[in-house]
């Protein structure tokens, strides 16, 4: 059995934006592993798409709540909405009761020849995900493959990262939902309108100069 104190309260301001406030204290209980199975341990499970882009940034599906539990234990402090529907209800009050900051960014969900991808959206949301204030964060569509690919593509460009490793980490994701015209996007995305990047945002200094590939996945 362990303590720990990390449940957070939150307050509004004028606009609606959550905000982390004040601690307050709880305990979690750790069962023993071996008899997770039998338990009533509850289990974390991630959302759909999810993974981890760079230190402090995520990126996923649209979370429901089976993903909340799972949620807590990155200590969001904000999270990017690339969907034009309201947020449920479920999860802006997740959000109050864990005090994340909700950045919304309606980007339509259009099907080829029809996409229209609207760069000052792309433009917009990088400029949340580049201040470090924001982090930990996470990046979220409904499936986490085109809208969310688009962001985390144009990131990469940022990064320095060559091309083919960027489509190679949209194919990951996107699979046979795949889009010419999302990498042709992240092609022609020129990374010069990102102006007066935060001085706190030290991943992209790290990668400056440098590109990035990784294996092949096995068909």
């Amino acid at each position: 059995m362990k303590s720990e104190h990390k449940s957070l309260c939150a307050v509004t301001n004028g606009d609606g934006a959550f905000f982390k406030t004040i601690q307050v204290a709880t305990e979690t209980f750790f069962k023993p592993s071996l008899a997770a199975a039998d338990s009533d341990e509850e289990l974390f499970n991630p959302p759909l798409n999810f993974a981890m882009v760079d230190n402090g940034i995520y990126r996923s599906g649209f979370p429901d709540s089976t993903n909340f539990p799972f949620l807590e234990t990155l200590g969001l402090r904000s999270i990017i909405y690339l969907c034009p529907e309201p947020y449920p209800e479920a999860n802006v009050e997740f959000l109050k009761s864990n005090g994340i900051r909700l950045f919304q960014f309606g980007i339509e969900g259009t099907k080829e020849p029809f996409v229209n991808i609207p760069e000052d959206a792309i433009r917009e949301a990088l400029t949340v995900v580049l201040d470090i204030r924001n982090h930990p964060l996470l990046i979220h569509c409904k499936r986490g493959k085109h809208r969310t690919g688009c962001v985390i593509g144009c990131l990469r460009k940022l990064q320095r990262w060559c091309l083919t490793s960027i489509f190679d980490e949209y194919q990951r994701f996107a699979a046979a939902k795949a889009r010419v015209s999302d990498q042709r996007f992240m092609e022609h995305f020129d990374v010069s309108t990102i102006k007066h990047l935060p001085i706190t945002c030290s991943f992209l200094k790290s990668c400056e100069g440098r590109t990035h590939s990784f294996p092949s996945e096995d068909k």
